[in-house]
């Protein structure tokens, strides 16, 4: 089986690469993703079973302020490569890396944003109907519309893969995990950041390239769906950089809100993993305590 990858230098991409190349011939996308004739030429000479699009900006702040590179990139790369497997004799599927980031506002936000806390736990899956609420998560909602409607229009095999936040990353720390971590074990003293109430949950990398590879091996299980990756542990980001804290024996202070508030501010994602537990027999194995041990073990060695 012959595998188109995009994305494989970014961190999803360089972790599951080694596992790809195990097992079947991987192809890394070489092309630009805005330069259509050339995707089309170069997918065309591939002639790949599976395509694995994991390309993409995924900095969500930056989102709000680079909303045309945003969409050139994400949403107009998506369709430029879907656009070029119409071409294709063999294809098996077309496995999208979405985000669930495309839940967006829902009320139990409101619930949060006016009075702190929930009445009901919620849990987002394939049945909850997006409302996003930032550019980066407009365009991705927007490439999960043009693949259904590529489905129909031609019969593309497809699967989407709402990701919910991923982390143990080796050489970024933009993301809130891998920040709090590496800011400190580098600040003794004192550590800024940003807002302090959104609830969110945490997937460690190891448990994201573990479905990824199940839904690459059996491509068709999930035909036409959309799976969630979440171990539904969401947990306040003031909490999570406490549990943090307490891992690394943190005494010095935490300064919330040295950042303006993000536009457009979600106060919950939290999603499930039922239907892709039903097909493919997952469950998020890495508890977030062994996870966060694992992270800060990366960055002290990165770091010392």
């Amino acid at each position: 089986m012959k595998i188109l990858l995009t994305g494989s230098s970014g961190f999803i991409g360089s972790a599951i690469t080694p596992y790809l190349e195990k097992y079947w011939e991987v192809h890394h996308l070489q092309s630009d993703l805005t330069e259509y004739d050339k995707i089309k030429q170069e997918v065309k000479q591939c002639n790949p079973n599976i395509i694995v699009h994991l390309a993409a900006r995924t900095e969500v702040e930056k989102s709000f302020t680079e909303q045309l590179s945003f969409s050139e990139i994400n949403y107009l790369g998506t369709v430029n490569l879907i656009e070029s497997t119409r071409q294709l004799e063999n294809l098996r599927s077309f496995l999208f890396a979405s985000t669930m980031e495309v839940y967006g506002w829902q009320p139990i936000s409101d619930e949060i944003q006016h009075h702190g806390k929930y009445t009901k736990r919620e849990v987002f899956d394939h049945n909850t109907i997006p409302n996003p609420n930032a550019p980066y998560a407009v365009a991705k909602y927007a490439c999960e519309k043009y693949i259904e409607y590529a489905s129909r229009a031609y019969n593309l095999p497809y699967t989407i893969v709402r990701q919910t936040n991923s982390y143990g990353r080796k050489d970024n720390d933009f993301f809130v995990t891998e920040a709090l971590i590496s800011r400190m074990l580098q600040n003794k003293e004192s550590i800024n950041m940003g807002y302090s109430e959104p609830w969110r949950n945490f997937l460690y990398i190891d448990d994201l390239i573990d479905i990824w590879i199940k839904i690459i091996s059996q491509p068709t299980k999930a035909r036409g769906a959309i799976l969630t990756t979440g171990p539904d542990n969401a947990i306040r980001i003031k909490d999570y950089a406490e549990l943090i804290a307490k891992k690394l024996n943190y005494t010095g202070q935490i300064n919330w809100h040295m950042q303006p508030k993000r536009e457009g501010e979600i106060y919950w994602l939290n999603s499930g993993n039922k239907l892709t537990q039903n097909l493919y027999n997952w469950t998020p194995q890495v508890t977030l305590e062994d996870g966060l041990n694992k992270t800060i073990a990366i960055w002290k060695d990165k770091l010392k």
